[in-house]
């Protein structure tokens, strides 16, 4: 496949634009293993939320912190992704702290789920055992 037959203009409709969101998903589930590993953390606090029957507002702050983790693990890959584009493979300081920053957001992300799920699981195995 030759240099033009990349799509490098905008997306011609809606549908073009799905299949290239959808893309960027599998992208990221066939690649980035912590992702995977949000994935699977994300199912566990859905069943776990099941079996605690969790109330309406326990569950939007669940959905909320799952999202932010989720959201968070996307920006720190493309912000490795375009780091790595542009600098290579060579060393460089600050692509070391791009990189260190974006997973910094990740950790701050998964600290406020670790928090969401102490408040919520906790106080739901309490409250209802």
């Amino acid at each position: 496949m030759g240099l033009n037959d990349k799509q490098v203009k905008k997306n011609k409709n809606f549908f073009q634009s799905l299949l290239h969101a959808l893309s960027g998903i599998y992208s990221l589930v066939s690649t980035e293993r912590n992702f995977r590993k949000h994935i699977v953390m994300a199912v566990m606090a859905v069943l776990l939320g099941i079996w605690l029957q969790l109330t309406v507002n326990e569950w939007l702050w669940i959905t909320l912190a799952i999202f932010v983790v989720v959201v968070a693990e996307v920006l720190n890959t493309v912000v490795e992704s375009i780091v790595d584009l542009i600098v290579g493979p060579h060393y460089h300081k600050e692509a070391k702290k791009a990189k260190d920053v974006a997973a910094g957001g990740v950790l701050i992300a998964a600290f406020f789920c670790g928090r969401d799920w102490l408040f919520d699981f906790y106080s739901g195995t309490h409250a209802r055992i």
